[in-house]
């Protein structure tokens, strides 16, 4: 299973998203792509296989992930406080990748409904649809 991480500013989310499936799902394959550098190097950090700065990156990698997970600002053009381009957010709205976005408010974006979980809960959760996910594409 192909997995892209996406995430922007100093990276934590995405960090945090890759030591988790690292540990839970190790024969998944990661590709990491930060919008600037200090994102993509805290997800190397953390283990990711590949990695990749920038918009040109998020374009390629969501042609060819089976899975695209991230801070649910990566489908919002200008969100993240700038960094997600509309061009980045029309390619993983649009992807046939299946997405798993984690619900986080902020940067003027609110989901009403979330409650207010702690970014280890919401991680947990995110670990438990991409295994459900895993068995449905059986790999």
């Amino acid at each position: 299973m192909n997995i892209l991480i996406i995430d922007a500013q100093g990276g934590g989310i995405g960090r945090q998203i890759v030591a988790a499936i690292k540990q839970n799902i190790p024969e998944a394959v990661l590709t990491a792509v930060g919008t600037n550098s200090a994102a993509t190097t805290a997800m190397r950090k953390a283990g990711a296989d590949k990695i990749a700065t920038g918009e040109n990156a998020v374009l390629v990698g969501c042609r060819k992930a089976d899975v695209i997970i991230g801070p649910i600002g990566i489908v919002i053009a200008d969100s993240l406080w700038g960094e997600i381009t509309p061009t980045m957010a029309v390619a993983v709205g649009q992807s046939n990748a299946k997405k798993i976005l984690i619900p986080l408010n902020c940067c003027d974006n609110i989901i009403v409904g979330i409650h207010d979980l702690s970014i280890g809960h919401l991680i947990k959760n995110m670990i438990d649809k991409l295994s459900e996910i895993q068995s449905q594409l059986g790999s």
